[in-house]
């Protein structure tokens, strides 16, 4: 396939900016397999749910990555922490390639190399003081700032797991209200961990699809959440993914597209799994996501789950419908 096959028409001015005022009052598109299209609102989603439903979300936490640093000599630079190390540097992608220290508060302050690394001098309270001077890693088509409301924002509610670069946005609709009613439904809910590096986002600069390649993303999985899953293939009973990247974690494991250990309970590891058309989807019957970006890998992923002209079909009808897309967009539910 080529990645232009991927490609659609969208008006900037559908691109949301900021997140619906409630996070299940974002309207919610369900896009059956055989091309049938409802328009619901989220809060809608429970009843499409039966008992016996196994949902599946990524507890994630997004951390303020995005850090503004100035040089001795007074200039600034920006860059995002993509990466922790095992000897304590960071993986960081910047515009500039700068060496030597910036600084970016009192006591806090990097070692910088050609843009590509950075050392903290500081290490003890290092977590509380990226929570109090960095930003939240929006977009870069989201054209504003980052705000303190982003914090919140930019978050599921079920956020635990500190670790990401990027949220898992299929999941910022969900309330604790919507949980509640969901589990009141016999509907069983299950947290699977992957931390959202540049695997998730790095474009497809590739001609043919086949030739893209992700960058490696960790995951964790509790083994009684493997063995649930299990079960409820051989039942019959469907599991839910909620977002790509809780598909992307089970899909890597099931389909032994990961490295991993099993080890006090807890399966650990990571994957650079590339799901696209032609794929045969091991753990995910149901998929709840977002709109995504052309030609993007989460979209290569979805029209893999719902077929291509299928997606772009719905897509066009989302456009005419404006929908509001991207990661503080509407949903998509595909069944």
């Amino acid at each position: 396939m080529r990645t232009a096959e991927y490609d659609f028409f969208l008006p900037p001015g559908l691109i949301a900016a900021r997140p619906a005022e409630k996070r299940d009052s974002s309207r919610l598109l369900v896009l059956h397999k055989n091309g049938d299209i409802e328009h619901r609102r989220f809060s809608d989603l429970p009843s499409y749910l039966v008992p016996g439903d196994l949902l599946i979300l990524n507890n994630t936490k997004v951390f303020p990555a995005r850090l503004t640093a100035r040089k001795p000599t007074g200039g600034t630079v920006r860059f995002l922490l993509a990466a922790r190390n095992y000897d304590e540097s960071w993986n960081v992608m910047s515009r500039e390639r700068y060496t030597g220290e910036l600084i970016i508060a009192d006591r806090f302050s990097v070692q910088m190399i050609k843009g590509k690394t950075v050392t903290f001098k500081e290490n003890a309270d290092l977590q509380s003081l990226i929570w109090e001077h960095g930003q939240m890693p929006l977009p870069p088509y989201i054209r504003r700032e980052p705000d303190e409301d982003d914090k919140h924002r930019y978050q599921t509610v079920y956020a635990e797991k500190e670790g990401s670069i990027a949220a898992p946005t299929a999941g910022l609709h969900f309330t604790p209200e919507l949980l509640d009613v969901i589990r009141k439904r016999s509907v069983h809910i299950q947290m699977v961990t992957l931390h959202v590096g540049t695997g998730t986002f790095r474009p497809v600069k590739t001609e043919l699809v086949e030739d893209h390649y992700m960058d490696r993303e960790s995951f964790e999985i509790a083994s009684t959440v493997i063995a649930e899953i299990e079960k409820a293939k051989q039942s019959g009973r469907r599991v839910i993914t909620v977002g790509t990247t809780s598909t992307r974690t089970l899909e890597g494991y099931f389909s032994g597209k990961s490295s991993c250990r099993s080890e006090n309970g807890k399966i650990t590891g990571s994957t650079d799994i590339f799901i696209r058309e032609g794929y045969r989807f091991r753990a995910a019957d149901v998929l709840i996501t977002n709109f995504h970006l052309p030609q993007s890998t989460p979209l290569m992923l979805t029209a893999a789950f719902a077929g291509r002209q299928n997606l772009l079909n719905a897509y066009k009808e989302a456009v005419s419908g404006g929908y509001r897309f991207f990661s503080y967009g509407d949903a998509m539910l595909v069944l």
